[in-house]
């Protein structure tokens, strides 16, 4: 798996306010799917956290839930730490390696897993891999929700998605008032539907269902759907 570097987070920094196309619909998406009540006592564990976002929107609407918080990067674990350190014990932050097993144990009896923008860094093969060692470990009631990039798999799709995007990151750094975010944006060529990078491995989101249905998963369905980028998963 080509490795993400530390350039690769700090330009994500820099941009993600603009970067991921309607970030907060997505993650709003995530956290309204969550199969608990909002006083429920549950145990998260987050894939690729990032700075943390997703994590801390999971715990502000889960006060009883506890999160573990997996990631590659030195100094995005960093700013996960200091985004959950108001969350005390209830939040934990770790270094993985995504294209490894040895933590895959870390998700014992876990309730829900989620993941943002990173599984696409895993060739097919290790996805349904994946797949089918989180719903083995999973708890009986137990979830798994994932946003991620998707394959187009027509060029009028791919094409849309682009152009989805684009205007998107525009659109954003006008609302922010930040129009030098949307020309870092396209300096980075961070429109990977535009400029395919190795790193970036989607995969069709028909393809992602029935992975998860043969990998266990009851309830299985796309949720939401923006720009090449996708909210789905699947439910014990």
């Amino acid at each position: 798996m080509p490795d993400w570097t530390e350039h690769d987070s700090a330009t994500y920094r820099d941009i993600a306010a603009i970067a991921v196309p309607r970030r907060h619909e997505m993650t709003t998406t995530i956290v309204s799917l969550v199969p608990f009540a909002a006083d429920d006592r549950f145990r998260i564990v987050e894939l690729g956290s990032g700075d943390g976002m997703l994590s801390a929107a999971l715990l502000a609407a889960h006060p009883n839930a506890t999160v573990l918080a997996l990631d590659g990067s030195a100094s995005m674990r960093e700013a996960a730490a200091a985004r959950l350190a108001p969350c005390g014990d209830r939040a934990r932050v770790r270094a993985f390696d995504l294209a490894s097993l040895d933590w895959w144990d870390l998700m014992h009896g876990a309730d829900l897993v989620v993941s943002s923008l990173c599984l696409h860094h895993l060739n097919d093969a290790k996805k349904q891999y994946l797949y089918k060692a989180i719903a083995d470990r999973l708890s009986a009631r137990g979830a798994l929700l994932v946003a991620d990039l998707i394959e187009p798999l027509h060029p009028a799709s791919r094409r849309l998605a682009a152009n989805e995007w684009d205007r998107s990151a525009r659109e954003q750094a006008g609302a922010l008032e930040a129009p030098q975010l949307f020309t870092r944006f396209a300096d980075a060529k961070w429109n990977q539907f535009r400029f395919p990078d190795p790193a970036d491995r989607p995969s069709a989101l028909f393809h992602h269902l029935v992975w998860l249905k043969h990998a266990g998963f009851e309830a299985v369905e796309c949720f939401w759907m923006f720009a090449g980028h996708a909210v789905y998963g699947g439910f014990k």
